[in-house]
């Protein structure tokens, strides 16, 4: 039943993508095509961002732990989707002129923080696999620890970005601390009662 389920919540994951397909096929992507493609991405990154962290409180909550099994794949969708988002700015607005790139994640600092949380997704979309688990041990946990700060780099990303309007950025933001204060909680009662 499990399997079915994850199969059900992988394609439910590519709605985001589908948007933008059907965007495209429409020709409905508004005045600015590249600017609107960037920031779906941007935004639907920081929602996988909220999902995958949200599934170790929401196992904790329900005391069901079928949440831990959607994590992997939805951290995943986190990689896809900042990749997508990336890759629209490197090869849609800046057409792999690498020059203004370099310039702009060196002076731009959203651009900078952006890319930071893209790197640091490197080695955890690596070693997703239960293979690399096995392999880093107790390691991989340690390692797997660096989607906070990507949490927090994402957030910082949005807010920077925002020259304007706050109010979308902070929402995320206010999500993020909850999420991760609720982590916090967690850890300190398994100390507690371990």
């Amino acid at each position: 039943m499990i399997k079915y389920f994850k199969a059900f919540i992988f394609f439910l994951c590519l709605w985001p993508l589908g948007i933008i397909i059907t965007n495209i096929y429409y020709n409905d992507l508004g005045p600015e095509p590249v600017k609107k493609i960037m920031n779906h991405f941007g935004e639907w990154t920081l929602i996988f961002i909220c999902l995958t962290l949200s599934m170790s409180p929401l196992k904790r909550i329900t005391n069901l732990s079928f949440w831990i099994k959607f994590r992997r794949m939805l951290g995943l969708f986190v990689f896809f989707y900042a990749t997508i988002h990336l890759l629209t700015y490197v090869g849609l607005d800046y057409r792999f002129d690498w020059e203004p790139i370099i310039n702009d994640v060196l002076k731009k600092k959203y651009i900078f923080i952006g890319f930071s949380a893209w790197l640091l997704l490197i080695p955890l979309a690596a070693t997703s696999s239960q293979k690399m688990i096995r392999i880093l041990r107790h390691n991989w946990k340690n390692l797997h620890r660096l989607i906070y700060a990507i949490a927090i780099f994402g957030s910082l990303h949005y807010i920077w970005l925002s020259k304007t309007i706050f109010f979308k950025p902070l929402i995320y933001t206010a999500i993020i601390v909850v999420l991760l204060a609720l982590r916090i909680k967690i850890k300190k009662r398994d100390i507690n009662y371990g």
